[in-house]
């Protein structure tokens, strides 16, 4: 089996929060007692990735000071982007790092819980060479705000609307997939790309399969949103040992400014 590594957007400004992000960073935003991006992080180490690069801009001292913890040690790697990449820019910047592996893409702005090893399992049972994109998919509530998919009765997608008033479906784009090789060697001979829901997606159409999330997705970008996500049932933590970072992170007013 390929070696699966992952990519965490983090970079983001996360301007929808307003106040919220102006001294704290939206990857960082707290669900429950922990951040976002911790969860993120363990997912991932419960699925055996040992190998994750997280992309850094907003607040990025922060984020540092956070993934420069022992835990985080030897298999999570940060890259500073001066000038934001794109969610496409980005993983051809870092193509290295994901050559010739399975890669899982992520939005990490996203609060996300479900089955994830039925989601790689997913993916690795299709026929990668004609469907090299498994996008991760969420009945939403608000269509309008969302990217729309149709799809075929196979579950591949055929079309993709992007936050259209007039959505055909509650079918959205969870913002989270698993890329083969081929999908970076396309982009390495389109450097110019930058956008890979706009740019990437509408040229894989029909090689794109879906694994519907029936847990719980989230976008936090909005204050509604992530108030609703304290609401949410958590998972237990990977880490239970409170570290000198928790301890200032539970005391931080971002906790207060949320309620």
């Amino acid at each position: 089996m390929r070696e699966v590594r992952a990519l965490l957007l983090a970079a983001g400004k996360g301007t929808r929060l307003g106040r919220l992000t102006k001294d704290w960073p939206k990857c960082l935003m707290p669900i429950g007692k922990r951040p976002l991006l911790e969860y993120w992080l363990e997912t991932l180490h419960s699925l055996g990735i040992n190998k994750v690069l997280v992309n850094l801009h907003h607040h990025s001292e922060k984020v540092q000071e956070f993934l420069d913890r022992p835990r985080f040690k030897n298999w999570i790697t940060y890259t500073y982007e001066p000038i934001l990449l794109g969610t496409a820019g980005t993983l051809l910047a870092n193509h290295t790092f994901f050559k010739d592996c399975t890669t899982l893409l992520i939005h990490a702005d996203n609060w996300c819980q479900c089955d994830f090893f039925d989601f790689l399992n997913s993916h690795l049972s299709k026929n990668q060479k004609k469907l090299p994109i498994t996008m991760m998919t969420f009945d939403s509530p608000n269509p309008k705000s969302c990217g729309i998919v149709e799809t075929n009765d196979q579950g591949v997608v055929v079309s993709f609307h992007e936050k259209v008033n007039q959505p055909l479906g509650s079918l959205a784009n969870g913002a989270v997939y698993l890329l083969e090789p081929s999908i970076l060697r396309w982009l390495s001979a389109n450097p110019k790309i930058s956008d890979f829901s706009k740019e990437v997606l509408p040229h894989f159409m029909e090689k794109i399969s879906t694994w519907e999330n029936k847990g719980i997705h989230r976008d936090i970008g909005s204050l509604k949103m992530l108030r609703l996500a304290q609401k949410d049932p958590k998972p237990k933590p990977l880490w239970n040992k409170v570290d000198k970072w928790q301890k200032k992170f539970s005391d931080h007013p971002i906790f207060y400014k949320i309620k």
